[in-house]
């Protein structure tokens, strides 16, 4: 039996309001999580796994791989739009990194929210707050995503 998966039906521009969240997120990382995200990025810079390296180029330890914090941050934008396909762009500006401790784990979490709503065009932007315990580590995150 082959089952092909529809996308779920977009939220409708006419029901969102600026300030509205839309979605949130909570992703949990451990420095295996960096190592199996190395594994499939192909980045294996050792600075995301080695404290004695990451310490040696400046920085306080470990660090999570910027893409994945960034795709973090995506993730349920996508999730409530129903299909990848309706973000029509998405930016960010990485401005703290996230440290991910030799034991335990740290959290980046994410706000979504409508900053602006574009009826001509029928896109709505979704600005995203990210952080990873008190610190924000994106600026400028915002995702615009069509919903005509």
């Amino acid at each position: 039996m082959t089952v092909i998966a529809t996308p779920a039906p977009a939220p409708r521009l006419a029901d969102l309001t600026v300030g509205d969240v839309v979605a949130e997120g909570a992703f949990p990382l451990t420095r295996d999580s960096l190592v199996h995200y190395a594994g499939a990025s192909g980045d294996f810079n050792p600075i995301h796994y080695r404290d004695d390296v990451a310490v040696s180029v400046g920085l306080p330890g470990v660090l999570a791989h910027g893409m994945l914090t960034m795709g973090f941050a995506v993730q349920p934008v996508v999730d409530w739009a129903g299909d990848p396909g309706r973000i029509v762009d998405f930016q960010v500006r990485f401005t703290r990194p996230v440290l991910v401790p030799a034991d335990g784990e740290a959290v980046v979490t994410v706000v979504a929210r409508v900053g602006a709503i574009d009826t001509d065009a029928g896109v709505a932007r979704i600005d995203l707050t990210v952080s990873s315990g008190e610190v924000t580590v994106l600026g400028k995150a915002q995702a615009r995503v069509h919903l005509a």
